[in-house]
């Protein structure tokens, strides 16, 4: 990053007069201090390469643990339901997934006053960008906590790195354009829950909410509706803080947490026949592998978001990890 020093030339009046002003007038040349990030560029190509070296080694084994040292939030609650549903993937995914990789054409975003930095990338193997969090934990370690493909048709907006070479957060709280980033995942809910008559109709049409709204209205036609019913309820997402940087248009990229439960359940008629029952697939097998007459699935997501500050918002890109089903 390059910097550039500023200097402010401050007059200050002497505590006698002379009845000369230019005789009492002391001047003094003041740095201004320059804005600091939580860490420098060179640290965080650091931490980025450690991530890659320690998530490597904890995939091949499904180390959970060991994964935790450097992965929180939402991304190690999705890698701990990846680890868990693995044996039940076809063997060729299994060893893509086991395979090591690296994050390539990066660029670092590390915004001034702030405990997190991000990063935009293209892991080996795939042609989409994402972007990366990385916020320093508890244990006062940098850790990734998010990271969110966008979709083929939906490119990362540029990011404003105008302060001194750092990047600017944005308050989750801060209103841009139709709704703030802690706004976001209730209105990309509402595409589950009621395809999108309410919050959701502050979202722009994108490759993620198209695909909401199909879940939403083959509700009526999957495979069990003629047997059970089948609706979604939003949820509290397991960590929920909210990550927003400055665009150059003004605008807002936002990584946000989300989840919603899945319910199907049978419909009244069939429950009281008592032979029929709903048979869990593979993935709610791990949990409960035991035909019932109702299945809840709750499902743990993260997506990538771009606020405007005139226009509807619009979802890049989302990924849910079903964490618990009963």
């Amino acid at each position: 990053m390059t910097v550039i020093g500023v200097t402010a030339v401050i007059a200050l009046n002497g505590c006698s007069g002379t009845g000369n002003p230019a005789a009492d007038t002391t001047t003094a040349t003041r740095t201004a201090p320059l804005p600091r990030g939580v860490i420098t560029r060179t640290e965080a190509v650091a931490v980025v390469d450690h991530y890659e070296e320690v998530n490597a080694q904890a995939n091949k084994t499904q180390n959970a643990e060991l994964l935790g040292t450097v992965e929180g939030g939402q991304l190690y609650e999705q890698s701990k339901a990846d680890y868990q549903f693995l044996p039940t993937w076809p063997k060729r995914d299994q060893a893509y997934y086991k395979k090591a990789f690296s994050y390539r054409d990066r660029s670092y975003y590390i915004p001034e006053g702030q405990s997190w930095f991000a990063v935009k990338a293209t892991a080996s193997g795939s042609r989409d960008q994402a972007l990366l969090v990385f916020d320093k934990t508890t244990d006062r370690h940098f850790k990734m906590v998010a990271a969110v493909y966008r979709d083929s048709t939906s490119p990362i907006p540029a990011i404003d790195t105008g302060n001194h070479g750092l990047a600017t957060a944005v308050a989750p709280s801060t209103r841009v354009g139709a709704l703030a980033p802690d706004q976001i995942a209730g209105a990309f809910e509402d595409l589950y829950t009621t395809g999108g008559k309410n919050a959701g109709t502050q979202l722009a049409s994108t490759t993620a909410t198209r695909s909401a709204l199909k879940t939403y209205r083959e509700r009526t036609s999957y495979r069990n509706a003629k047997y059970a019913t089948l609706h979604w309820e939003t949820a509290q997402p397991t960590k929920p803080r909210v990550y927003a940087l400055r665009l150059r248009d003004g605008g807002a990229v936002v990584v946000f947490p989300t989840a919603h439960n899945r319910m199907e359940q049978l419909k009244d008629g069939h429950i009281y026949k008592g032979y029929i029952k709903l048979v869990p697939g593979a993935q709610q097998a791990v949990f409960d592998k035991t035909p019932r007459v109702a299945i809840l699935d709750e499902l743990q997501g993260q997506a990538l978001a771009a606020l405007t500050p005139s226009g509807k918002a619009a979802v890049l890109g989302v990924e849910y990890r079903m964490v618990d089903s009963r």
